[in-house]
């Protein structure tokens, strides 16, 4: 396992001392991260800028130490391995979540995250901290939000998935239960997996296609295994980072403030990483010899007929956690 580890500013000390120069006093803390994106991806890159910033703004305090590609933990094992201490901070997608926490689901109702102005203001406002605050009753301390996209593909063999009509009996990938709703009403059948798992499902015909983000779909080499991909803006998708509370605790306030600063820089960093990836992500399909079909305005609106319904009835729209986040979220948007 290649592991890049970062010198700081306590290793930095020690070179010092070695030469008579004065030592660095701080000792430093480590910061392993896991994460499942390959290196190509735009928010792996984002995440490796994150982390040479919180080793900057910490002044050496905090050597980050980041394993991408599901090299150190599986990404369903990521928030266990961070809330029980195993690891000090991950990155999870936020249909990871899964049954534990739906609330972190809502941006997979499709069609209703397009407006980009929501994700500018995203991580200071108050949907985002009443996220944290449920994050934290389960055990993690989210530090960063990454925007990834609300530009998706849907890929499949031989004919374009682009009315409702063309899904209809196709095994496809799935999310989580309300959006697997969704895709149901089309005709589906969603089977839910991560991302890193959807290339070899698709080679093998364990799913006949499959939903990811457009820029995800060349980073993943899914132009291999499938040769049809409609772009539509279906869902809204972000990881975030998380770290596990007492070790933030136990951070001197300089080392928590720098990881702390480091979120509100990444989270913009993510969204200009995301509306480039955006902008060339189709045409770098379309170079690989895949036809590419951007669904027009009246395609995503009987798309969006069908699925939003079927969403709506399974989101948790009784209770009253993911009533109030709707509220606020409803809000965010009024002030975009």
């Amino acid at each position: 396992m290649n592991t890049p580890i970062r010198k700081t500013g306590f290793v930095c000390g020690l070179a010092l001392a070695a030469a008579g120069g004065a030592p660095v006093a701080a000792e430093t803390t480590q910061m392993r991260c896991s994460h499942q994106l390959p290196p190509a991806h735009h928010v792996a890159e984002v995440i490796d800028r994150w982390a040479d910033e919180v080793e900057q703004l910490s002044q050496g305090e905090i050597e980050v130490q980041v394993f991408g590609a599901s090299s150190l933990m599986s990404p369903g094992d990521n928030i266990v391995g961070v809330a029980s201490g195993e690891i000090e901070c991950a990155f999870s997608v936020n249909f990871q979540w899964g049954r534990t926490l739906p609330l972190m689901n809502v941006t997979t109702a499709p069609f209703a995250f397009a407006d980009m102005e929501i994700w500018r203001q995203w991580p200071t406002s108050q949907a985002a901290a009443f996220l944290d605050d449920k994050l934290l009753e389960r055990g993690v301390r989210n530090v960063a939000w990454m925007f990834q996209t609300n530009t998706s593909v849907f890929t499949s063999r031989g004919d374009p998935l682009v009315a409702p009509e063309d899904f209809e009996g196709l095994q496809i990938r799935g999310l989580v239960p309300a959006f697997n709703a969704a895709l149901e009403a089309l005709g589906a059948a969603p089977v839910s997996m991560s991302g890193d798992e959807v290339y070899e499902a698709l080679a093998t015909g364990v799913i006949d296609g499959a939903l990811t983000d457009v820029s995800a779909a060349v980073a993943r080499n899914y132009y291999e295994v499938q040769d049809q991909f409609t772009v539509v803006p279906v869902i809204s998708v972000f990881f975030h980072a998380y770290v596990t509370p007492d070790w933030y605790d136990g951070l001197s306030q300089k080392a928590q403030s720098a990881i702390d600063e480091a979120g509100l820089k990444a989270a913009q960093w993510a969204i200009e990483a995301a509306e480039e990836a955006v902008a060339t992500a189709p045409d770098e399909l379309r170079e690989r010899g895949v036809n590419v079909h951007v669904a027009t305005a009246e395609e995503n609106a009987a798309l969006e007929a069908v699925m939003r319904p079927a969403f709506d009835a399974t989101f948790a729209s009784d209770d009253p956690d993911s009533e109030r986040l709707i509220e606020l979220i409803d809000q965010l948007i009024d002030e975009s």
